[in-house]
């Protein structure tokens, strides 16, 4: 089995802005006269997506969530976070990212973002950043129903893929996922992809036991050195 694909989350792959996420959640909860509580974000936020994160945050606090009101609270977070990052001179981009996707670009491996953040979010990154014309398909948080540790996002994008190249017969071990959260590991594991870790977020320890393989940081990982890895370990 070869790799065909690879398939990259956005926040805390791409780029370090779950800082800004969790500062936007904030604000929020106390626009809607609701106290903040650190621990929060971390229990209800990382790795999931807006809609999950807001949905559970909001009736874990005993409020009615209804789809307009989530809806509402979705788009405000959203227009808060492209007018943080539009402001922002130089984007907090982990090194070596634009590095990693050029060399999979050359080595044609059709590349993939699947995220819970909202579609107009990633596009800005991306297109700020200059890689996003390598990105085939986008999967974004507002176009699926779910949030990971729900194959969803994967297995569309698997979909999406098949679709727009119809040659490739592409299937979910020939995938590979870069992930940094408990949620978006068992995602992919979930949707049959194998999954390298990233210790942006959690410990390494923590993460060799649940991804494939794990490294320190985004800039550790090497194309020849995921190909090797990802065929020993599908072989």
């Amino acid at each position: 089995m070869t790799l065909k694909a690879v398939l990259f989350d956005f926040n805390g792959i791409i780029i370090n802005d779950e800082p800004l996420h969790e500062r936007l959640i904030q604000q929020l909860l106390i626009e809607e006269n609701l106290r903040t509580k650190p621990e929060e974000f971390r229990e209800f936020c990382l790795g999931r997506s807006d809609r999950a994160c807001l949905r559970d945050l909001l009736t874990h606090r005993g409020r009615m969530v209804t789809d307009e009101y989530l809806e509402r609270l979705i788009v405000r977070k959203s227009q808060a976070y492209c007018q943080q990052m539009e402001a922002l001179e130089e984007l907090p981009v982990y090194p070596g990212v634009q590095e990693f996707v050029s060399q999979i670009h050359a080595a044609e491996f059709k590349i993939a973002v699947v995220s819970g953040a909202v579609r107009p979010e990633i596009e800005l990154i991306l297109n700020r950043i200059n890689i996003a014309e390598y990105f085939s398909v986008i999967v974004a948080g507002d176009e699926i129903t779910t949030s990971k540790p729900d194959p969803e996002g994967y297995l569309l994008a698997v979909e999406r893929l098949n679709q727009k190249y119809p040659q490739l017969n592409l299937h979910p071990c020939e995938c590979l996922a870069i992930e940094d959260t408990y949620p978006g590991i068992q995602a992919a594991q979930n949707a049959k992809i194998p999954v390298v870790g990233v210790a942006h977020t959690y410990p390494l320890h923590m993460l060799q036991r649940l991804a494939n393989w794990a490294v320190d940081r985004f800039s550790d990982l090497e194309l020849e050195r995921v190909q090797q890895s990802y065929e020993l370990e599908v072989a």
